[in-house]
């Protein structure tokens, strides 16, 4: 091992574990087999890494929330399998409210992205440059979030949602849509990535059939909901939708104007 690498005597690290120069991992951390971490990586207490992944330089793991509630308490920060952490990417770890922050299997964290205490991001999601979560959000599977994108606590994203670069997300995005603009809104379903997921073409026209009674035909929340109950036979994506509109707490996104 490196001379210019410091491991805690109380971390535990898999086979063929790759540690660049400068970097420190603290005690109380786990590491899976097969890693790389770059130069000027600091891995705090609390930190569960899987295997496969890669760490660039000058990244921050499981370092103490930026949480003025916090007091202390044991938590965690964990990193899934077969993921890519860039540079200077930081991941807080949680507090007593969620006791972790998650960033899931397969994930691509793109450099100087952020994500806050208690998160929840599951697998396959791409963050892209600059990209702020707060606190306690939550995204789900493969989902895509442009650079410079900022994340208001509490906010829930949908699977298979692509937020577009430079969004203010105040609101919860179902899934399987776009948003863009300023205040963010649908602009459409995200029909290449559900191609790209081996959505077949029936499976697309009838989530775009049920975004269209949502928010372009003129109903609000409770009606469309009532529509799709009622007149649109039943799916995985069909109760996928009114589940996630249902369970909003802070509501979701605005149709078209």
């Amino acid at each position: 091992m490196n001379k210019l690498v410091h491991i805690d005597q109380g971390a535990k690290v898999g086979k063929n574990l790759q540690i660049d120069s400068f970097s420190s991992i603290h005690n109380n951390v786990i590491i899976g087999d097969n890693c790389w971490i770059g130069s000027n990586v600091t891995i705090y207490p609390g930190a569960r890494i899987g295997s496969n992944c890669q760490i660039f330089p000058g990244s921050v793991i499981s370092a103490i929330p930026q949480d003025l509630k916090f007091k202390g308490e044991e938590t965690t920060a964990v990193i899934g399998n077969n993921t890519i952490i860039r540079e200077c990417v930081t991941v807080n770890r949680g507090t007593k409210y969620n006791n972790q922050t998650l960033v899931g299997d397969n994930c691509f964290l793109m450099a100087y992205s952020h994500v806050a205490h208690d998160c929840i991001i599951k697998n396959n999601v791409i963050i892209a440059n600059s990209v702020a979560i707060a606190g306690h959000v939550e995204i789900d599977n493969n989902v895509i979030i442009g650079g410079l994108s900022a994340i208001q606590q509490f906010t829930k994203i949908g699977k298979y949602s692509m937020v577009s670069g430079g969004s203010l997300v105040r609101k919860d995005i179902p899934p399987y849509i776009k948003v863009a603009k300023e205040p963010l809104r649908f602009i459409g379903i995200n029909k290449i990535g559900l191609e790209r997921n081996k959505f077949n073409k029936e499976q697309i026209q009838n989530i775009s059939g049920m975004f269209r009674i949502i928010f372009q035909e003129g109903n609000n929340i409770s009606q469309a909901i009532n529509i799709l109950e009622n007149s649109i036979k039943n799916c995985e994506e069909k109760q996928e939708i009114i589940t996630f509109i249902k369970n909003s707490q802070i509501g979701i996104v605005k149709g078209f104007y």
